[in-house]
Formats: C-alpha cells, structure tokens, sequence
C-alpha cells in the first residue's frame, strides 16, 4: 500500500497539469519531463528522416522514387529477346468468342520436313511434301492436324470447312510493305519522315491506316502478315512494325485500331529500316548545303549516328552499374534517357532487328562494316540486287549473315539495280544465304507477292526454298518462327486454302483465316478444277546456253503448236518434231522424211513437253526508248507539250530490257514517245526486240502504228488544265482534221507536213490510222464513248462518208469493266495495263482486284460483253512476263478464255485491233519448253527468216 501511495503522488495532480511549465515543479517531475521530451524529438527526427529518405536525397533535389524507376528501368535495357518455345494454351491475339474450326480433306504444306530428314538432305529439298489431313483451330491455335479427325471429339460449336483436297498452307508473310501508309489512290504519304536524314525515333505505326481498302486486297492473295517498313529517303528511316491484316469484327477483331494489327502483343521484338545508296543521296544531297550528298557522306552519316548511341548506351551502362554496386537511391544523376537515341540504342543492345534497304556492292560492303565497328546484327539486305556477286562478303556481317529481301524479275529500273539477276534467289541459296520475296508495296502489289516467289521458281530456286521465301523464312527472321509460317501445332491459325499450287500462274486463296477467324464472307470461289500440286522441276535449275544459229537446227519432244490460226498436239509416241532450216521452220509432226535428209552435225535441242507458238507483242510500255528508267541520259525523254514526235527515231537497240524481253518470247514491241508508265503521246513504232539497229532487214516492221493521246489525270497540266479540258482539246483537233479534209485543198503540201499532228489526225477521222488513248477512270471512258460517236457523225457528215468508222483503242483500262456493253457496243477495245490494277491512283480506285473479293476481274467482264481485249504492261521490266500474265487470265477465266485464246492476249488481239499484219505465222515463232502460259516455260528457240537462236 505504501509502494503504491508512493507511486500515486509521484503522479502529476489536475493542478500540476494546468500550472505555468516549469514553475514549481520538484526536480524528480523535471527529469521526467525532460526524458518525454526528448523521446518526441528523437521519434521526429527519425520521422523526418524517413520521410525524406523516401522522397529525395539529403543535399539533392533528386527523387528516391524517381531513381529507383530508373534503376528498375535498367532490367528492360538489359533483356535480349529470346525465341518462345513454351507451348501455348491459346494465342494471345485470339478473341474470345471465335469459333472452334475444322478444315477437312486438305493438302497440306506443313513448312517442315520429316522428322529425320537431315539437314543436307533437306537443304536439297528432300523430306518436303505435300500431306492429305484434316487440320482442327481452336483458341487461335492450330491444335491438331491429323487425318480424318473425328468430329464427334471436337466442341459442339466447331465451324467445318471442305477443302477437297485443294492445297492449304501457312499465311503468306511479306517482309518488305508500306501498306496502310499512303491512301488509296495515292491522295495521302505517310512512308518517309523527311525532315532530318537519321529519324531512327519515328515509328510506322504511327502513319498506319486501319481503313484502308488495300488491306483487304492484300489479304485476298493469302497474305497475312507484313513488316509494314518506313520508306527508304532516310539512311535511317525509323522503327517498323509486324502486323496482320485482320482489322475490325468483320475480320473477327473486337476493334479497329493500330494496336490491335501488332502481330506479337507480348511486343518480344523491335524492328528497324535503314537505307544506303542513291534514294537518301537524291533526297537530301545539295552541294554546299546539306547532305549526304556522295555514299562516303552516307557512311558518316551511319556512323555518327551509331557513335552517339554507343556514347548513349555506354552511359546507361556505366549508371546501372554504380547503381547495382551503391544502391540507385545514392546516385548523384538520373539514368541518361534521351528519346531520340532510345531506338538506336535498342540496336546496339540486340533488341531490335535491322532490315536494310541496300543494293550496290559499295553500300552491301560499307554496311557489313558498320555491324562490326558498332557490333550490331541486320537481319536482311532488302532489294539486294548485288548481293549474288558478293555472297562472301555478306558473310562477314557481325552476328550472322543477313538473308536478302529481293524481287523475282523487277530489275534495271535504276542504276542500283541495272545488274540484277533472275537467277539470283538459286546463287544466293546455293551460297548458303537465304532468299526471301517481297513487295515493297506500292512498288509491287503485295496481293501477288507470292507471284514473285513462284516466278522464283520458274528460274531456278528450289521449290521448297521459294515457297519458304514467302511463308517460313521471312517468319524466322521476324523472329516469330514459332508461331507463323508453317502449319505445325501450337503455331497461331493463320491459313490459306487455295485452288491451286501457290506457285503455279494464277494461284488464288478460296478462304484466309488470321488467328482462327475466316477473313472474307462468302468468298467468291473461281470454277477450277481439283488438280494435285506441282511436282517440282529440278530441271530449271540447269543452265542453258544461248547461241545464235543460220543453218538448221532440230527440236524434239513437241506436244502442242499453235502457228498458221492452227492448234496441233502429238502424243510423245507421234515423236513430234520442229526443223528449223534457217530461220524458218519447215516441218512440225513425225517429220520422218525431214529428219532422214538431214546431215548429222545438225544440232539437237531435246525437249520435254515443247511448245510452238506465236511470239509476244509488247504494248504500251516505254520499251525500246528507256535502258535505265530513273535516269534521264539513258532514255529518249518525254513528247513535247506541243505537237507531236514519232518513237521511230528515239529507238534504242540493245540494252538489257529488250534482251530479257526478247529472251522471253517476246519479239516484237509497239512503243509510243512516252513521259512515263503508260502515258504517251505521239505515233507509236513497231520494232523486233532482238534487232541490233535500226536499219537491220526487218528491225522496223511498221514506222507508225498509231496516234496516241494521254487521258489519264497526267493529262492535266499547263495546257490542259482538266481532264475535260483534255478531252474537249482532243475533239477540238478531230473535229478541224474533218474541217481541213472537207475543204478538199488539193495543192501540194510541204514534205514537212507529212509528219505534222494535223496530218495524222485526219488519218484518224478517215480510219486509217488508230487512236490510242491512255485512260483508266470510267467516266474519262464514257466520254470517249462520245467522243467517239460525235466524230463519226461529223466525219460522215461533212465528208460524206456513209460508215465512217474510228479505229480508237483504250490503254490502260481499270475502270473500263463498269463500261463493258458500251465499249462492245461502240467498238472499242482495250488493252488492259496493268491486268490486275490495285487503286495506286485515284482514277482506278474502282478496279476489280478478283477472287476472293470480287467476281472476276476487267478482262473477264469485257469478255463476257464481247470487247476485243489485249494485255499490256506499265513498267519495262514486265514485258518479260507477258507470257505469265496471260497465263494468269488464262487459269482465272472461268473457261472464258482457251489456250490460244490466251496467246492473243498477247499477240493476235493487238494486231486486230490495231489493224496491223496478223502474228503467229511460221517466219515468226517460239518454241518452249514446257508451257508459255505457266511457271517453269523457257524459251528454248526463237526463229525468223534469216536465222535463229537457241538455247541448248
């Protein structure tokens, strides 16, 4: 009871507690105090100090918050993406709610060999086959693919397909497109940032165009997957992106957007498009101002720019490091982060894959330097036309040799490319570097990019290699090799069902799925039938020789002819045969009697399944008055704005573009003075393709085939403003020419006068001489139609001329489908350039891309209405593939279209149309080696009077 007495007083009393402090108090309470007192200030203290601690650092104004995010930032600088190889129970990009799928009865190109195949064997093709199952798609996967999978073990809901047997592959991957960066009809540019040459921190997403409509063009010719690149004005030109074309809930997405396109959501890869050689020289080289202006400018301008990323990354190193040995809340600085080298950066870390626009050996050579001096990888040297002269040189890249990104035959458009190779996909592969085909849409339409892998392999690369080239390989080397390119489990579910082998001519998908989900409603299916895929020819690999011949020459193993408007075919019992006896062929068939009269040393080209046909007529293009398209030195040069010239003195024998055009069947070219692409004007020349100068017998076969005249929107200019204005100065000129002959002035003209515009336009109102005009909107047509008729009743008025008829044929055509009962009706044909257009202006917006989006395309709708039809082409180059092109029609027509029909295409419809001498007589002829009209025919022959070629 004391203790605790004692204990009470020594407890402050209610007086003590409202006294002045520090007054009369005993010294024990003080100490008391003092000790409660002292407590607080020590538990304050510590308070603030903690507060602090976590807030800035003592004597800085640097965030401890802020430095640990910088120090966490440090993990993401140092992760090198890896390859997935975990199985995946679904594909991230899969939407909930699509249907389980089963495609039954396919013919099905996995992408792989056997299990077992060894890797040489397999290099050789060996172990790759074509395999009939049936293959089951769930969660955006492909879940099992085996034969006749029971449907009864699948979920209720799974959505069946039939393929019949037809061929069923991976989505079609092209690593080299711009779509969705520009609009369609080319009204809007969003490829090239050209405000500095090293932009390596734009990025093409942000130029990507959901909307528009050459996505789902694309899509139409099995593609699913694209590296959409920025252009190549700049040596670094920004990040790219990969990408489906699946876009909104028509395509089985949730949405419309940018984000929802990326192909890798996990986002493990970056990508980035650099560019040498002449695009970034011509965009910002000018003398004594800025540059690059030489490629040693170029050079600078790489390594400087991957100087101050090194700088900046070893910056970033050095941070992280002191911050790991000291703790990031005692660094004296924030990480360095800077956004415009963030990018480059992320190059020099391994973290973002190089794709490279390169041609020449300088700048392939100079950019295998670059990756060693900064020790970067590139992934693929894209157009690449050099890379066959120097595999050994790309083999010396720091990291591992690029693949190259190349175009089957689109060559000799520019310096840079004027040594381009068809074979050069089979050197490179032969080489150990890996080929791959691409678009580089707009430059080609990417809807037909795995046209280019076929072609590819009609000279030579391997079956497997090329269909690889545009499926497998560029999937590896996007690093996503495990989830697309092939058709194997676990690999997300895009696939194409096709109506025939992807490398045959005219190759064209019945369905596309992305991620499991059909892409088109309703697809149009063209009427073909079933037939099993191609049997590779290793035979096109072998190398023929060219040589030319005077005396004569045997071809056996002949199966069909077309010569003389006559369709012949030997079985190979018949032991068909052609003679040739110097330069004309003097027998087809057993030839027995022939064969015995000639003389032993004759030479022998054996053929298996030889073709005897007409040769092809180029049209349109600019052949014969360009070597180099993009430099003017090398070419005749645009028509004046005034009057008119005649292509006749602008040819040029020769060059590369009449050798391949020659080289592949095409020996005679219609050529008008032309300003570019299809848009010429003045008096067009026909001309031999193989002839060495003008003045050679036959060289020139008719100086002045027919007036032409530009309507497309390039005729809008100084002198013509408009379109309208185009058309009404065009019928302003007939309608004089008509005046001038009803005057009935029969007083010698000057000599001069002769080649005068007025003189061949009243050739055209009398109808001996044809009017081209160059046109592809349907309304432009429509006014021709018009025209047309308006000048034939004045014609006929004025000059009494009961039926006088225009001889008026349409170049170019895109639209001319929505006006094919009238063209019949009026007598125009057309000649359709390009066949297959793709809106890259806006007078063709309307044009008709085909299966699976539209019923057929122009020419099979002005078949049906009857108008007499040709092909031509835009660019040079193509004239080698008039032959494929044809063949495409051919497949594609429904039947529309027989063999020798097809031929015309090319040939026999231009001279109808043109009023020329008809083709396919026995003085002119080509004989194949396998069909003209699909991949894999070669010339192995071309004759006329006076000698031959052959390739033996």
């Amino acid at each position: 009871m004391e203790k605790d007495k004692e204990h009470l007083d020594g407890l402050p009393t209610y007086t003590d507690a409202v006294r002045r402090p520090w007054t009369n108090r005993r010294p024990k309470r003080r100490r008391v105090f003092r000790f409660i007192a002292l407590a607080f200030l020590a538990y304050f203290a510590y308070s603030t100090y903690s507060i602090a601690r976590n807030t800035k650092r003592l004597g800085t104004t640097l965030l401890i918050e802020k430095l640990r995010e910088d120090h966490s930032t440090c993990a993401s600088l140092r992760r090198v993406p890896v390859e997935q190889t975990a199985t995946r129970d679904y594909n991230k990009r899969w939407v909930n709610g699509t249907k389980p799928l089963l495609i039954r009865n396919a013919t099905i190109w996995t992408g792989e060999p056997a299990v077992g195949t060894s890797e040489e064997d397999a290099r050789l093709g060996k172990g790759y086959a074509w395999i009939s199952s049936d293959i089951f798609v769930d969660r955006g996967l492909i879940q099992k693919i085996a034969k006749d999978i029971s449907i009864k073990s699948l979920p209720v809901d799974t959505a069946i397909f039939e393929a019949h047997g037809r061929q069923l592959t991976a989505g079609i991957v092209d690593m080299h497109s711009h779509a969705g960066l520009s609009s369609v009809g080319d009204l809007q540019d969003d490829v090239n940032e050209l405000s500095g040459d090293i932009t390596p921190y734009v990025q093409s997403l942000d130029g990507l165009d959901p909307l528009q409509p050459e996505i789902q063009f694309i899509k139409s010719g099995g593609v699913t997957t694209s590296l959409i690149l920025p252009g190549s004005g700049n040596n670094m030109g920004g990040e790219a992106f990969v990408v489906k074309f699946a876009v909104g809930k028509e395509n089985g997405r949730t949405e419309i957007s940018q984000q929802d396109m990326i192909a890798d959501p996990d986002r493990n890869w970056r990508y980035m498009k650099m560019a040498c050689g002449e695009n970034p020289k011509r965009v910002y080289g000018k003398y004594g101002e800025r540059g690059p202006y030489s490629r040693l400018g170029e050079s600078w301008e790489f390594r400087h720019a991957l100087e101050q990323a090194r700088d900046y990354v070893q910056s970033q190193n050095e941070w992280c490091a002191a911050a790991d040995n000291i703790g990031p809340e005692n660094m004296a600085t924030y990480l360095p982060q800077k956004l415009q080298w963030e990018s480059l950066g992320a190059v020099l870390r391994g973290q973002v894959r190089i794709n490279t626009h390169c041609y020449t050996i300088p700048d392939l050579e100079a950019f295998v330097r670059h990756t060693n001096e900064f020790k970067f990888r590139l992934y693929a040297f894209h157009h690449a036309h050099q890379t066959y002269l120097v595999p050994e040189v790309l083999k010396r890249t720091w990291g591992g040799t690029p693949a190259a990104a190349l175009f089957a035959d689109n060559m000799y458009y520019k310096v840079e490319a004027y040594t381009a190779s068809e074979q050069a996909g089979k050197i490179l592969y032969e080489q150990g570097i890996t080929p791959t085909y691409v678009s580089d849409n707009p430059v080609l339409n990417s809807q037909h990019v795995v046209f280019e892998a076929a072609k590819a392999y009609g000279h030579g690369l391997p079956y497997h290699v090329a269909l690889a080239g545009v499926t497998s390989a560029p999937a590896e080397l996007l690093g996503m090799g495990h989830r697309i390119g092939k058709i194997v489990e676990t690999f997300d579910a895009d696939i194409v069902v096709w109506d025939s082998d992807p490398l045959s001519a005219g190759a064209t998908p019945v369905q596309v799925w992305i991620d499991g989900a059909a892409q088109f409603k309703d697809p149009v299916e063209l009427e073909k039938p079933i037939v099993p895929p191609v049997t590779p020819d290793v035979s096109l690999g072998k190398a023929v020789e060219k040589k030319e011949i005077k005396g004569n020459a045997i071809f056996t193993g002949i199966t069909h002819a077309y010569l003389d408007n006559v369709e012949a075919s030997y079985q190979t019992t018949d032991h068909a045969v052609a003679i040739m006896n110097n330069g004309i062929l003097s027998c087809i068939g057993p030839c027995l009697s022939e064969l015995l009269a000639q003389d032993p040393s004759t030479p022998i080209v054996n053929l298996t399944n030889g073709y005897i046909t007409p040769p092809f007529t180029a049209f349109g293009s600019y052949l014969g008055l360009v070597e180099i398209d993009a430099e003017g030195d090398t070419k005749d040069g645009p028509p004046p704005k005034e009057g008119i010239t005649r292509a006749v003195n602008g040819l040029s024998f020769g060059g590369k573009h009449l050798t391949a055009a020659y080289d592949h069947g095409v020996t005679n070219a219609i050529t008008a003075p032309n300003s570019g692409s299809i848009n010429a004007k003045g008096i067009s020349v026909g001309f031999k393709t193989g002839a060495k100068h003008r003045l050679e017998k036959a060289a020139i076969w008719d100086d002045e085939i027919a007036l032409h005249y530009v309507l497309t929107l390039s005729a809008k200019g100084d002198q013509t403003p408009s379109i309208s204005a185009a058309i009404e100065m065009l019928q302003a000129k007939l309608l004089d020419a008509i005046d001038d002959l009803a005057k009935n002035d029969d007083s010698p003209a000057a000599k001069k006068d002769a080649y005068d515009e007025k003189a061949y336009l009243r050739k055209v109102v009398t109808g001996s001489l044809p009017l081209v005009l160059t046109a592809h909107s349907a309304d432009t047509i429509a006014s021709i139609i018009v025209l047309k008729s308006t000048i034939e009743e004045a014609a006929s008025s004025s000059l009494g001329i009961a039926a006088s008829k225009l001889t008026i044929v349409i170049l170019g055509g895109a639209e001319s489908h929505i006006l094919a009962t009238e063209l019949a009706s009026a007598s125009i044909a057309i000649v359709l350039a390009p066949v297959f257009p793709h809106a890259q202006s806006w007078d063709q917006r309307r044009g008709l891309t085909g299966a699976p989006l539209t019923n057929g395309t122009a020419i099979d709708a002005l078949l049906d209405a009857g108008v007499l039809v040709g092909i031509g082409v835009e660019e040079v180059w193509e004239t080698r593939d008039l032959g494929l092109i044809a063949g495409i029609a051919y497949a594609n027509s429904g039947g529309r279209l027989g063999f020798k029909d097809a031929l015309d295409l090319a040939g026999g419809n231009l001279a109808n149309m043109l009023g020329l001498k008809a083709v396919g007589k026995k003085e002119d002829w080509v004989v194949w080696e396998g069909s003209p009209l699909e991949i894999g025919g070669r010339v192995r022959g071309i004759g006329g009077a006076g000698g031959a070629t052959v390739w033996e």
